[in-house]
């Protein structure tokens, strides 16, 4: 515990510093706005708060026990940094060229990523460390329980998040269209690896929930969605090969220091086929980007308005990382859950036959084998 607390103490400083300085280099008015003064004021706030812990090592109980209650108010503090700066954005688009709105999320939605993994992962290696875990453990929940390290499920079986979060989208389509769509799972279901459960919850919720709406509003709502989920072969390679350097550069910097295992393990990929008319070729070019450049001056901020037509049931399931149903609307379902996938070597990657349907190709790489 001590190693993992000073191990999170080397980094998250750092971290916090390189946002910091990202959103100094944003243009004064831009900075000047409250939403994204607010995230700015946070991230100084969190720096102020671990900065008198760097000139000391964390050896005793009592301080790895007061720096956890430190990390855990940290990570509370940082809950809705995305849609809060997604909204300082949308008050903003008059005075920002929206590339470079784009470029600065990309890159600090990703590092985001990381540092409040950071966060977690520590905190939740504490909590499991506690002398009442063993006592309140049962038959049934032991097992489960030994497959985790911190937030990370070693055993992880990417079909019964799919049953979940399909189950989970299905109910709030049922009360959006008074349908119930289907889906069906085939190739090889019992496969497990290494990931982060809430980070896969949100990609697949995100993806059924688009594959869903589409089967529906198409009118082929009895037409089930089919997801594949395969497993890769032993020595399989990532999606590293196709990153750019500056990508490169990046990870080198912001990610690879926090990886959990040392040993790598192939991982699964995931296929998630729909019938719903596929996407329109005027659509497609801008499916990745965050659409706050969809919303003109007159309309209404996604959230504001009960009645908004910017907001409807399924979009506010959207919730990962704490960001709960307020980014609903705001279109940064496929983007997100793109960085959440690239974060550790995978990548979405989505085929439109237009009239006919989509095919997504979701490939998580494995974290590594527990020794």
């Amino acid at each position: 515990m001590f190693s993992s607390a000073n191990f999170t103490l080397s980094l998250l400083p750092i971290r916090l510093a390189h946002r910091i300085e990202s959103l100094r280099n944003l243009p004064f008015i831009v900075v000047s706005n409250p939403n994204i003064s607010k995230i700015y004021n946070n991230y100084l706030h969190s720096l102020s708060t671990l900065l008198p812990y760097k000139s000391k090592s964390i050896s005793t109980l009592e301080d790895e026990i007061r720096f956890t209650s430190v990390l855990a108010d940290l990570v509370e503090t940082h809950s809705h940094t995305i849609p809060t700066l997604a909204r300082g954005f949308l008050e903003c688009r008059k005075y920002i060229d929206p590339a470079a709105v784009t470029r600065f999320l990309d890159e600090h939605l990703r590092a985001r990523i990381g540092t409040r993994l950071i966060a977690e992962q520590h905190i939740a290696l504490h909590v499991s460390s506690q002398p009442h875990q063993e006592s309140q453990s049962t038959p049934e929940t032991s097992n489960d329980a030994s497959s985790y390290i911190g937030v990370i499920d070693t055993a992880l079986q990417p079909a019964s998040i799919v049953n979940s979060c399909g189950n989970f989208v299905s109910e709030i389509c049922e009360l959006k269209y008074g349908v119930r769509p289907t889906w069906i799972i085939d190739g090889e279901p019992s496969t497990t690896f290494a990931y982060v459960p809430v980070h896969l919850e949100y990609i697949i919720t995100e993806l059924l929930k688009n594959a869903f709406r589409a089967t529906v509003e198409s009118g082929r709502s009895h037409e089930p969605i089919v997801i594949t989920i395969a497993a890769e072969p032993e020595g399989s390679s990532g999606y590293d090969q196709s990153k750019t350097e500056e990508a490169r550069k990046e990870d080198a910097k912001d990610n690879a220091p926090i990886k959990p295992f040392e040993e790598s393990a192939p991982g699964v990929t995931i296929r998630i086929r729909d019938r719903g008319g596929g996407i329109s070729p005027d659509v497609l070019p801008n499916i990745w980007s965050y659409s706050f450049t969809t919303f003109s001056a007159d309309d209404e901020l996604p959230g504001q308005t009960q009645g908004s037509g910017s907001m409807d049931a399924l979009n506010a399931i959207s919730g990962a990382g704490g960001e709960g149903s307020s980014i609903a609307g705001l279109g940064y379902g496929l983007p997100l859950s793109r960085a959440y996938a690239e974060y550790f070597g995978g990548g979405i990657a989505v085929q439109s036959l237009y009239g006919w349907g989509c095919d997504v190709y979701l490939r998580l790489k494995g974290l590594g084998r527990p020794k």
